[in-house]
């Protein structure tokens, strides 16, 4: 629909805006569920309850005074005070565009914590996937009753679908680019002989009163395929709260890596604990729904399991995703990581994992790590890729 710079105000900064300025049908519609979400900053009785502060000030607002609706906040009216959650759902799939329903959304999971949002079946299904969606449906999931596990289970599916979809040529053409540094090998037997070129170069020695081409060098097509000695690339990922959205891409990228010729990939999650998730390195979907995010790090126990599945150390990546705030024994972490460099291991150790690779972490045991020969930084999942080709290519 199409709304005049007046009506976009009143929308951006709520009821108070514009008192002259009268909403009517969907523009009215799209004012009443921007209030049902963002009226819980203000707790002034205009929406309902409030579950989070959203960073504005707090009290209710008179009229002719401004009220930022674009942290977002601000009312827009009592009646859609008590509207579902569904049906909410459903007023913004009608009014909005795709960028602005995921935003909704968005918040409605990570700034206000709406539960049914995650507690109930049909909510679910009509929430649109995103990654945002995802997070909370594995921070929660060890909660949901089996019918709305069953409806989380689909989100997860359309989610990690996406993401191959995007993550998988990126990675493959990491792939496709390296060279092997074998020499070409021309294996001269019949099966390779190159017909079309041996009489090309030997026209020259042609013999018009025999009729008769003497072959003074036969050439044979060229076995360039690209070789590539198994190689193992190991991710142990952190799976405390924090560290959800590298989570799901370190199971996206391993599931990928594990496709790929001359790669064994393995996957170990921990936090107090260690849970080696190779076996379901195929199918990233069931991968994360044993995930389970939260407690609390022991980063030198998982470094400890996963250092033991190593083969051949000049022949293994060793990558380390964590925000390395150590809950156990920085020195124990760090005495690993500088035996697995010493070894020849290939030692990365990656501060997020996510598709911005923001990172976030402890310098300081990152900067020890360092010093014993680990490679630190902030790597999305093609970057890592492009590394691990690079490394074996």
């Amino acid at each position: 629909m199409s709304l005049t710079p007046a009506q976009r105000w009143r929308l951006i900064l709520g009821n108070p805006a514009d008192e002259s300025e009268q909403l009517t049908g969907d523009a009215l519609a799209m004012d009443q569920a921007l209030s049902w979400l963002y009226d819980r900053d203000e707790g002034d009785g205009n929406g309902p309850a409030g579950l989070g502060s959203g960073g504005g000030s707090g009290g209710s607002v008179g009229p002719g005074q401004n009220r930022s609706r674009r942290s977002l906040r601000g009312p827009g009216g009592t009646s859609s005070a008590g509207l579902a959650t569904v049906d909410w759902l459903n007023d913004i799939g009608r009014l909005f565009p795709k960028e602005t329903i995921e935003r909704l959304e968005k918040d409605a999971i990570e700034r206000y914590q709406i539960d049914d949002v995650l507690t109930d079946a049909e909510v679910l299904e009509r929430m649109e996937p995103s990654t945002s969606l995802l997070k909370a449906v594995l921070k929660t999931k060890h909660l949901m009753d089996p019918e709305v596990l069953a409806a989380a289970r689909r989100v997860v599916e359309r989610v990690v679908q996406d993401l191959v979809d995007k993550l998988k040529p990126e990675i493959r053409q990491s792939f496709s680019g390296t060279r092997s540094r074998t020499p070409t090998r021309v294996y001269r037997q019949a099966r390779n002989f190159d017909f079309k070129t041996t009489v090309r170069r030997n026209l020259q020695h042609w013999n018009q009163d025999e009729q008769r081409l003497y072959i003074d060098e036969a050439h044979f097509h060229a076995r360039n395929r690209r070789h590539l000695d198994t190689w193992q690339v190991i991710l142990v990922v952190d799976q405390s709260g924090s560290m959800a959205g590298s989570v799901i891409h370190s199971a996206v990228t391993a599931s990928i890596l594990w496709s790929l010729p001359g790669v064994r990939a393995h996957l170990v999650a921990f936090d107090t604990r260690v849970v080696d998730l190779t076996s379901d390195v195929t199918d990233p979907v069931e991968l994360l729904m044993k995930v389970q995010l939260g407690g609390g790090t022991d980063i030198a126990a998982a470094v400890d399991y996963a250092s033991r599945l190593i083969d051949n150390p000049r022949k293994t990546i060793f990558v380390l995703v964590t925000d390395f705030y150590e809950g156990g024994s920085p020195a124990a972490l760090v005495r690993l990581v500088g035996q697995m460099a010493d070894q020849g291991t290939k030692v990365l150790g990656l501060a997020a994992l996510d598709i911005d690779a923001e990172p976030f972490y402890n310098r300081d045991i990152a900067e020890q790590c360092a010093a014993a020969g680990a490679h630190i930084g902030a790597m999305t999942p093609g970057e890592l890729a492009a590394f691990v080709a690079e490394t074996i290519g």
